[in-house]
């Protein structure tokens, strides 16, 4: 089976707060480590207040600095937001701070909503320079040239493996362009995966951080022993992707018993189809979901999603997850 790897949104359950998101997140990746997940991402979100991930590269310190072994990056940062020289120093310093474990995906949305892009100082178009930004970006973190008058420090030299994540065919383009590898938002945005994956692949040029294509896919994923239970563990899930259909976004709600008592039919088809790509169930279920992702995907990697709202249910979870990819070929 491919290797898995696991998105965290670091979300605020219904009255928590962000500390103890955080604590959690922490807790999470270190099961992550335990059980054998290849890398552990966070994302860069602002003004959502389900969402403690704000300040991305800070998140990924602490979540490195609590593990020793797992990759540790971002899915991602959404360089927009950001000068690519910030970003060269801040993933420099954490490569610095944590050498061979640090991975830097890039986003081209902004990540908010358009009063929240203004309150970060930058513009409306501000994503039209995006593969510029990545070249430049590069650019600081690659050994710095003879005479440079900018330098990034800590950040040149580094190398930091860089990531184009997309939901479209723009990120795939790109990614094949500059010969990087490519994370498909497909646990969200479904419905350009399979064409997106094909032009990447198709025009992929190699370069000094690859030679080949390589693609990881997101996938929404709750394992639990039962179909039942794992159903009910999802209703979070469906809860909030119904609330950001009605703009109300908010803290991470507890499970319901019935998930056709809070949406209504409209709401439903939406967020299901928003939903596409999750496979929910017992461990029998799952791998049977997973192979047939796999299988029609044909991905190099996934990149698990698992927005539960109890940390236990989401820890048995990546367990039962770990133990199927152990056992795949048996």
């Amino acid at each position: 089976m491919v290797p898995f790897s696991i998105l965290d949104l670091v979300p605020v359950t219904r009255g928590s707060s962000p500390r103890e998101a955080l604590q959690n997140s922490l807790k999470l990746a270190q099961s992550a480590e335990r059980f054998g997940y290849k890398r552990y991402w966070v994302a860069e979100h602002h003004n959502m207040t389900g969402i403690a991930s704000a300040a991305t590269s800070v998140v990924i310190s602490h979540l490195a600095g609590g593990t020793s072994t797992i990759r540790v990056g971002s899915g991602g940062i959404m360089l927009p937001n950001h000068s690519p020289l910030v970003i060269a120093e801040q993933f420099g310093t954490l490569e610095s701070l944590y050498p061979g474990r640090i991975d830097l995906g890039l986003g081209r949305a902004p990540g908010t909503d358009h009063r929240t892009l203004r309150a970060l100082r930058r513009g409306p178009t501000s994503s039209d320079t995006f593969p510029e930004d990545v070249v430049e970006l590069q650019a600081f973190l690659a050994e710095a040239r003879h005479g440079q008058p900018v330098r990034a420090v800590p950040g040149a030299g580094t190398e930091v493996p860089i990531w184009i994540l997309g939901s479209s065919l723009f990120g795939a383009q790109l990614a094949a362009t500059l010969g990087l590898p490519y994370a498909f938002a497909s646990h969200f945005a479904p419905d350009a995966l399979l064409e997106a994956i094909d032009i990447y692949r198709s025009q992929f040029k190699a370069s000094k951080q690859l030679d080949h294509p390589y693609v990881m896919a997101g996938i929404n994923v709750v394992a639990a022993d039962t179909d039942e239970e794992a159903r009910r563990l999802f209703t979070t899930v469906q809860q909030s992707f119904t609330n950001l259909l009605r703009g109300t976004g908010g803290q991470m709600q507890p499970t319901i018993d019935d998930i056709e008592t809070y949406w209504n039919e409209f709401e439903k088809f939406q967020a299901s189809r928003m939903l596409k790509y999750s496979v929910i169930g017992s461990p029998t279920t799952v791998r049977k979901g997973l192979d047939e992702f796999v299988a029609i995907s044909k991905v190099d990697e996934l990149m698990v999603v698992t927005s539960v709202y109890e940390l236990s249910a989401r820890i048995r979870s990546y367990e039962i997850l770990s133990k199927l990819n152990k056992g795949w070929g048996e």
